[in-house]
């Protein structure tokens, strides 16, 4: 395991988000965090990253603690994708892509060859070479999606961390998303984690599941060992029945209702 979080403690001023938490990120595969709004999944998606330091605990990059690693050696390793990402007005999608090349500029190694490759098979990977001269503002929602991650590629590191890549995405723009990550994992080898909040989406396409709950890893694996009937009660209060995706053969959730916990039998309920 390349990128590791170990008893990790997160959070902002006196705020604790996650405490004690461990996660191993298994080489060659798609992670997906998933979990109800506040439990701290892009909390600790940011730790993985570089963006929080730990207030306790640490997070570990090839063996060694990311945040004792220069920023230009993490940034030649490791891809970090932010939700809803900005660009300057009028910025194009080549330029964007190309600076996914800053981690390898150096005061004596300027633009080359190797970096115009690496912009152009960015391009190319995400269907973007006929618009590398338009505006990122002119894009649709999903071409823009599919332009950050262009610039992420041409970074041309084997790690990528995207935190919700398909908010603000219809469903169709969703799974365009979607299956290039897929994409980009089978044909280039990338090992991703991603946060997703579409359940069967996450289901179809990761390898591996981490289900949080506040602060907390309730659950990790294979899609079909974690999203059950069960998970989805403790981790989302919510009662669904869980069947085999006709499409995909992975887990797919069908919600019935929000889980309302029984109250306790009068016999049982202490009196003043």
């Amino acid at each position: 395991m390349r990128l590791q979080a170990a008893s990790v403690k997160l959070g902002y001023g006196d705020r604790t988000i996650v405490d004690g938490l461990d996660l191993g990120v298994e080489t060659g595969t798609v992670t997906t965090i998933i979990g109800p709004n506040g439990c701290g999944k892009s909390t600790l998606l940011r730790a993985l990253g570089r963006l929080l330091k730990p207030q306790g605990g640490e997070v570990l990059l090839d063996g060694k603690r990311i945040d004792r690693t220069p920023t230009r050696e993490v940034a030649k390793i490791l891809g970090v994708l932010p939700q809803a990402p900005a660009a300057p007005e009028g910025l194009t999608v080549a330029d964007l892509v190309a600076r996914g090349r800053h981690p390898h500029q150096t005061w004596y190694r300027q633009w080359s060859s190797d970096d115009e490759a690496a912009v152009a098979d960015a391009l190319a990977m995400t269907d973007l070479t006929d618009l590398a001269e338009r505006p990122l503002d002119e894009l649709s929602g999903g071409q823009r999606q599919r332009a950050w991650l262009s610039m992420a590629l041409a970074q041309g590191t084997d790690l990528l961390l995207l935190d919700e890549p398909t908010t603000f995405l219809d469903l169709a723009h969703q799974v365009e998303v979607l299956e290039l990550v897929r994409h980009l994992h089978q044909r280039a080898g990338r090992t991703i984690v991603m946060v997703l909040h579409d359940l069967n989406l996450a289901a179809r396409y990761a390898d591996r599941l981490v289900a949080m709950r506040d602060g907390r890893v309730i659950a990790s694996g294979a899609p079909h060992e974690v999203l059950t009937e069960d998970l989805v009660r403790e981790v989302f209060d919510l009662d669904a029945k869980v069947i085999e995706d006709p499409v995909a053969g992975t887990p797919l959730v069908i919600p019935i209702g929000p889980h309302r916990r029984r109250p306790a039998p009068d016999h049982l309920v202490k009196g003043p």
